[in-house]
């Protein structure tokens, strides 16, 4: 959660081979590579995006079985050995006979789904009805084994995707303390950011954003309240999509609000974004979404640039730059937005309102309807164990979001309502739309947020200055989507493009658009800190001798 969680621009809340890298992926440039550092690169086909897994399938170049068996080894590899990310918390046990299964039908000449059998994870606060307990990384949930998927879960099935296993993620989609550490769960530890190992891998949804970027599955699905599914895609250097509100079913997501949750994919290219998204929501046409994505649909777009968005760090300024000219090249008229209106603090207010009051109820009403073997059926009993078993699940932060919550009079509060219609205005036809219709716009970009922190479990999240749009396109439920624009020394960043409500399909195309002209997505380099990339290394090592004195 970002330490302004109750300001409201910005907000943060949130959760198997070595060889040189083969794809035709971008490498690092010479200032992001390192030197005596292992190569984890992925080579053969789990180096390859989720699309391009799918027409292998799809032509019997790879089985499902051999793709899982691949994908379990750099699991091993990767994220419980080598530099143990910890961004898998459950693999599902199943998944070598459901692979089979599919290898099956394929083989007796039976039409699959549109994902063919390839293995997707699934972030840990989404049912699945498989043998694994969604626990949203907590204690108190290690037994919540789901009797049926969430809709979205179901619709990834029913699409022939195989459910790999569950990503770790920050504990309660990181709404259970101001102070808490983003990618740490009682269950699961804390998620490594693949790329700096010590640098924070954001947001709640960081396990699926690590193992993406890791190349640990062929795509993942996370989750996002505010900044969930954006920070950890922009943190770790991938793709990550935030739908419109309402596109992807609520339901079977352990809840924080009704009014900001989505799930949404968390993917290495655009393409792969769009097609997981067509194939978890209820459609006759689940390729809709990849099918409208162009290569000339920036071309002749008014693009507004929230320049006002960046935070003053110079590294962030540059990639931001060299993505504008990107748009440029690919056909678009820039438009400098020079500033605007920041939500009254009563807007700031209704926010904190909705969530804690939303979050009381719908977690309330989710966890009685839990199997009898999960402990907690209400958040003042979750409250109760948390403190009952203090040695685990508060061993690195507390819970004060949970006892304010708690303490509040959920949704029969009499504020709630109008808070409900002031938040969504301010982000959305006070924030997104108006700026949309003053510019004459057809979409906005900004940085999707600052250099990844570093990880400290003594202070918290500490992030300093914040830089992005991304909480207008929380409180108003607006796509959002972020792809990669390089890295500061090592670093990923990312920048966003933020459309209306109901414009996912322009949203990605635009961002597509950009990716195929930028290619700037890096493979993480797996560094220990930020010290041992090549362009610090030695400004960081002394320069002179040091005269001891003869004993």
């Amino acid at each position: 959660m970002h330490p302004g969680l109750k300001c409201l621009f910005p907000v943060l809340f949130l959760s198997a081979c070595t060889q040189p890298l083969s794809t035709a992926d971008q490498k690092p440039d010479e200032a992001s590579m390192t030197q005596d550092v292992i190569d984890l690169s992925p080579t053969g086909w789990v180096g390859k995006s989720l699309p391009d897994l799918v027409a292998a399938l799809e032509a019997g170049e790879i089985s499902s079985e051999a793709l899982v068996k691949d994908y379990l080894a750099r699991i091993a590899m990767v994220d419980v050995n080598g530099p143990g990310l910890q961004s898998v918390l459950a693999i599902n046990p199943d998944i070598l006979a459901a692979a089979r299964a599919m290898d099956e039908r394929r083989a007796a000449g039976e039409t699959l789904g549109v994902l063919q059998g390839a293995p997707i994870l699934i972030k840990d606060n989404i049912d699945t009805m498989d043998a694994m307990p969604t626990t949203a990384g907590a204690l108190a949930l290690k037994e919540n084994f789901a009797p049926e998927d969430a809709p979205l879960v179901a619709a990834i099935r029913a699409n022939d995707g195989l459910v790999l296993g569950k990503t770790n993620l920050s504990q309660w989609a990181n709404f259970r303390s101001n102070n808490s550490v983003s990618g740490w769960s009682a269950l699961g530890g804390q998620v490594r950011n693949p790329h700096v190992l010590d640098r924070s891998p954001c947001g709640s949804s960081s396990g699926s954003g690590a193992a993406t970027a890791a190349s640990l599955s062929a795509a993942s699905v996370g989750t996002e309240t505010n900044g969930s599914i954006i920070c950890p895609s922009n943190a770790n250097g991938i793709v990550g999509f935030k739908p419109t509100v309402g596109l992807v079913s609520q339901a079977g997501i352990i809840p924080i609000s009704s009014t900001q949750d989505t799930a949404g994919p968390m993917t290495r290219t655009v393409a792969g974004a769009a097609l997981l998204l067509g194939a978890m929501t209820k459609t006759e046409t689940p390729t809709a979404y990849l099918d409208g994505l162009s290569a000339d649909a920036l071309r002749g777009k008014r693009v507004g640039v929230l320049r006002f968005t960046l935070n003053g760090h110079d590294g962030l300024t540059g990639r931001f730059d060299s993505a504008l000219s990107t748009m440029t090249s690919a056909g678009a008229e820039l438009v400098e937005i020079t500033g605007f209106d920041e939500p009254s603090e009563t807007a700031s207010q209704s926010e904190w309102i909705v969530l804690t009051r939303e979050f009381k109820t719908l977690l309330n009403a989710y966890l009685a309807n839990t199997p009898e073997a999960v402990p907690v059926k209400s958040l003042a009993d979750l409250i109760a164990f948390n403190e009952a078993h203090a040695d685990v699940e508060l061993a690195v932060f507390g819970q004060d979001i949970l006892i304010e919550s708690e303490e509040s009079l959920g949704i029969d509060d009499p504020d709630y309502a109008a808070a409900v219609v002031d938040v969504t205005k301010s982000g959305g036809v006070n924030g997104i739309d108006a700026l949309l219709a003053q510019y004459d716009v057809d979409v906005l970009v900004a940085p999707s947020g600052p250099v990844a922190a570093l990880i400290d479990p003594v202070k918290g999240d500490v992030w300093g200055s914040w830089a992005g749009f991304g909480d207008a396109a929380a409180v108003s439920g607006y796509p959002h989507l972020t792809v990669p624009m390089g890295d500061v020394r090592g670093v990923p960043v990312g920048v966003s493009f933020i459309g209306t409500k109901g414009a996912d399909a322009s949203v990605l195309a635009y961002g597509y658009a950009y990716e195929q002209v930028s290619q700037a997505r890096i493979e993480p380099q797996y560094l220990p800190t930020a010290e041992a990339h090549i362009s610090l290394t030695e400004a960081m090592a002394r320069k002179s001798d040091l005269d001891l004195p003869t004993p």
